[in-house]
């Protein structure tokens, strides 16, 4: 099991300074609303690929004092089979650059994604609740998240797909239709595009031979995800190489259409993702929101196992305020689904009672005034 055995925060959004052991395999934090829970469980996000579970930019990060925002860092030590290892991050402490840098056993890290061999870290927040009245674009990065996870180099494809078609708008916006250029972009796109897709179809296909077993989510109700996406279900067809000519063709047939639109109509930034409810047959958007929430939880589990599969080692789950809309029954469920996981998870919520049951197996905090109290089994400190 991948274990944060040690988190430090200096300047860190509303924490000045924090350096807390952790033991246990779950860890449940209590607090009051703006007691800076949610604050924890970003700077734990941060440690691994990414921009953390808000997408924060670098200058909302720090501690603000005096009207400004101090210099921060965030630091964990990580216990493995093969051996411990430590991974810090913050803003530049000599001042040389604006954007994060990263250590890794006290080594500069010249690219996140060397970090993916080490951590993984999947996350469900009380924004995530609205998922699924939300735009598409929410529940896109929510499966690129995922993706992330199991194949690192699936972000640099949506990056590119995404560079190349802001350039092509560009041109297409500015009138300057030449012919090769354009045609470069578009190619791109559609590389970028197929790739993109195969892996959001293939990690769909994983999640729901996982899900349908029934053997990662427990108690949780069985569900399907779906690709709503062109590309994908060119692929269900055709090889990804003549997926590519069609895209390309496309794309250059539309540059009038695209051009009058201000953006391209076809690509990889038009791919929504669905979810049903099995044993109801019914799509998450017409769900309880108890129900929604129970089948986001089924997703985050059956992805942790993938994971686990094909990582070798199971990711940290950040759950923030996670038994919001969970009745008694299904807060026992992933308390016992979670008990059995092998991976670590930091549970947040505002009632410490929600957390008695995990008394013997989790590190349980009481969280408040910038400090993390540690609870006894009978609730003291």
């Amino acid at each position: 099991m991948l274990r944060l055995t040690r988190l430090r925060l200096t300047d860190f959004r509303s924490w000045p300074s924090l350096d807390v052991p952790f033991h246990a395999p779950i860890v449940a934090i209590a607090g009051e609303n703006g007691a800076g829970k949610t604050n924890l469980l970003e700077a734990i996000s941060l440690l691994g690929p990414g921009r953390g579970l808000r997408g924060a930019r670098m200058g909302e990060l720090g501690r603000r004092a005096d009207g400004a925002a101090r210099p921060w860092a965030v630091a964990g030590r990580f216990a493995t089979p093969q051996g411990d290892f430590d991974i810090g991050t913050g803003s530049d402490p000599d001042g040389g650059t604006d954007r994060r840098v990263f250590r890794l056993d006290g080594q500069p890290v010249r690219a996140q994604a060397d970090l993916a061999d080490r951590v993984a870290v999947v996350w469900l927040t009380p924004q995530m609740d609205r998922l699924f009245q939300e735009a598409a674009s929410g529940r896109r990065r929510f499966l690129d998240r995922l993706a992330w996870a199991l194949e690192p180099g699936h972000a640099r494809e949506v990056a590119a797909h995404d560079n190349a078609m802001s350039q092509r708008n560009r041109l297409l916006a500015e009138g300057r239709a030449d012919p090769r250029w354009l045609a470069g972009l578009e190619d791109a796109m559609a590389r970028h595009a197929v790739a993109a897709s195969a892996t959001r179809r293939a990690l769909a296909a994983r999640l729901n031979a996982v899900m349908a077993a029934g053997t990662a989510t427990g108690a949780f109700p069985a569900a399907r995800m779906d690709l709503l996406c062109p590309i994908a279900a060119a692929l269900a067809e055709q090889p990804a190489l003549a997926a590519e000519d069609a895209l390309r063709e496309a794309l250059a047939a539309d540059r009038r259409r695209d051009a009058a639109a201000g953006g391209a109509a076809r690509g990889a930034h038009r791919a929504d993702m669905a979810l049903v409810h099995l044993p109801k047959d019914q799509p998450a958007e017409i769900c309880s929101t108890g129900e929604q929430k129970a089948l986001l939880i089924s997703v985050v589990l059956a992805h942790a196992a993938l994971i686990a599969e094909a990582r070798g080692f199971a990711p940290l789950l950040l759950l923030d305020e996670v038994a919001a809309h969970l009745d008694a029954a299904r807060r026992e469920a992933l308390f016992a689904a979670l008990a059995t996981l092998p991976a670590q998870s930091f549970l947040t919520g505002t009632d410490p009672e929600v957390f008695r049951p995990l008394r013997g197996l989790a590190d349980r905090f009481r969280a408040g005034g910038g400090n993390l109290v540690p609870e006894g089994d009978d609730g003291s400190p």
